[in-house]
């Protein structure tokens, strides 16, 4: 077999409240904890549900910890998502709307709270939300240490630009290594080497991987070649599969984050799928790396371990990629926890959300809840613990239009175990509502339904959908009225104008040069800017490509 080495690689490149200790004593006994983020992960893409895929290390905690089935994210987008988890909060609390930078410092996170009770922390990957990535230090948001990716990172040690990769450690800017999954790991382990003993850590991994463009390690590439994966019965673009639904939906199937135009290119849906599968080995390695460093140390017994996905990702359905919608394979994430509160050998069907992971940390580290955490633990959930306050069995979901991405619009649904029902804000669409209980891939709208029991439903879900978008304060974070109908939506049908066309230079061919002009700032000669940046990419792109098939036996 051919190598091509990482070293040859590099070298081609050149707070709003302030919290208070629980009533009770701090345990000595304390447990440790490693929570471990990836990046798009389906709540699907486990060995233990998927059989085509390999997952042993995460499969192992499943079987003997507990397998949350019903785990939600309450913004399926990287950085309201990421700002959930640390805070506690949901977007329209915290603040967080989109990708791109915003104000951070009326916030405070779990890891502050943990490091003013004791334990140490330190935290290794992707932060991406409020544009710290590249000022972060240590100290910042709780972390004693830091090592994080610029942005969305680097899988290998150069960046899109054709330039090295960085890493941000402690504040100072570093060159990546590299492969970037097995990197974060060994910064991890090694930190865990020469942590104090007799005080507790935490520590939060959050990787990269499995963000697209997916690019495995070179000893996983082509491990799945052979595999062919089955397309989700909505894929298809037929009048059965559009019934109902918003005209966004099938307009966005057409678009970077849908199957006919991806990326703005032509994309083997299979292909793409072995890429995101073989990329997500490394990850799993990673997983198994750190239970075996626990295992080693004697440490198992005493630390939480809990790994879990930021948001989702679909492959197709409903003919879409990518994420953002509020359909289940967008907003539905994996979420494994073993040791201590965590039952062995467990599948709970309770919703838990995002939002329920800052609390269910400081309730393992004896540290009371903040007052304005929306989310509650989830420790014990499934043990018989009798003292966790009842749980909500439904949560609300909501997704801010972008503009750099304007095909999903801004969203706002709620999720009951039985139904789900989904409005759209600032546009002329169709509302949606599903019994998820018995169609739980989304495929019948009963929204127009006449049945006294659907009618009733949708009024009830959505004033209970306007009353959980309430801001602590009781205000809505965008000043609209609670919805009672449809609008005035009709249009003329005999000889009435249908649907006005895209404009004319909107429309584009397969993979087009200025395909990034809509997330680069506008500037003078923006042209050239793009012909720059395409030309950086389509170099980094074969550079990588090559290393991979040279890894090929």
């Amino acid at each position: 077999m051919k190598t091509f080495t990482l070293t040859a690689l590099a070298l081609c490149c050149q707070a709003l409240l302030q919290p208070t200790l629980a009533a009770t004593p701090v345990q000595k006994a304390r447990p440790n904890i490693v929570y471990i983020l990836l990046d798009d992960q389906r709540y699907d893409a486990f060995g233990f549900i998927n059989p085509l895929i390999k997952t042993p290390h995460m499969d192992e905690i499943a079987r003997d910890g507990t397998w949350f089935k019903n785990a939600f994210v309450t913004t399926s987008l990287s950085s309201p998502s990421r700002a959930s988890i640390l805070t506690g909060m949901y977007a329209h609390n915290h603040g967080v709307s989109d990708n791109n930078p915003s104000d951070l410092s009326r916030l405070r996170y779990f890891p502050e709270l943990l490091r003013e009770n004791g334990y140490q922390t330190a935290f290794f990957g992707k932060w991406h939300f409020g544009g710290a990535d590249a000022t972060a230090k240590a100290g910042f948001a709780g972390f004693d240490r830091w090592v994080g990716l610029l942005g969305q990172g680097d899988y290998y040690p150069i960046n899109m630009f054709g330039k090295p990769a960085m890493l941000n450690i402690d504040g100072k800017l570093t060159p990546q290594k590299g492969y970037i999954t097995d990197e974060l790991t060994d910064y991890t382990l090694d930190w865990l080497e020469h942590t104090d003993k007799s005080k507790p850590f935490m520590v939060y991994l959050s990787h990269k991987g499995v963000h697209a463009d997916f690019y495995p390690a070179v000893r996983d590439k082509g491990k799945l070649a052979n595999v062919t994966f089955p397309l989700p019965d909505t894929w298809a673009d037929t009048e059965e599969n559009y019934a109902g639904k918003p005209m966004w939906v099938k307009n966005q199937r057409n678009s970077w984050h849908g199957v006919d135009y991806p990326y703005d290119k032509k994309l083997d849906l299979q292909q793409f799928q072995r890429d995101y599968y073989e990329t997500l080995m490394a990850v799993d390695d990673s997983v198994g790396r750190v239970q075996a460093w626990l295992k080693k140390n004697g440490l198992a017994d005493n630390t939480i371990v809990m790994v879990m996905g930021d948001n989702g990702f679909m492959f197709g359905e409903h003919g879409l990629i990518d994420k953002r919608n509020a359909y289940e394979e967008s907003m539905r994430v994996p979420l494994l926890a073993s040791g201590p509160g965590f039952a062995k050998g467990k599948v709970v069907e309770d919703v838990v959300a995002n939002i329920d992971i800052a609390p269910t940390f400081l309730d393992a580290a004896g540290v009371a809840k903040p007052a304005n955490y929306d989310g509650d633990s989830f420790l014990g959930l499934g043990t018989g613990r009798k003292d966790l306050p009842p749980r909500k069995d439904y949560f609300v979901y909501e997704y801010f239009w972008e503009y750099n991405f304007p095909y999903t619009p801004t969203t706002f649904a709620i999720r009951t175990p039985h139904y789900k029902y989904i409005q759209y804000y600032g546009i002329w669409d169709k509302e949606e509502l599903y019994d998820i209980a018995k169609d739980p891939h989304e495929k019948r709208n009963l929204i127009d339904d006449k049945s006294r029991e659907i009618i009733d439903t949708k009024i009830a879900l959505r004033k209970k959908l306007f009353e959980g978008l309430k801001d602590h304060q009781g205000n809505s974070i965008i000043p609209y009225n609670e919805r009672t109908s449809q609008g005035v939506v009709f249009r003329y049908r005999e000889g009435g104008k249908k649907m006005a066309d895209f404009p004319a230079e909107w429309l584009r061919g397969n993979n087009p040069r200025d395909k990034y002009d809509g997330v680069l700032p506008d500037q003078y000669q923006k042209e050239k800017v793009n012909e720059q940046v395409f030309a950086s990419f389509e170099k980094t792109e074969a550079l990588i490509q090559k290393m991979l098939q040279q890894s090929k036996p």
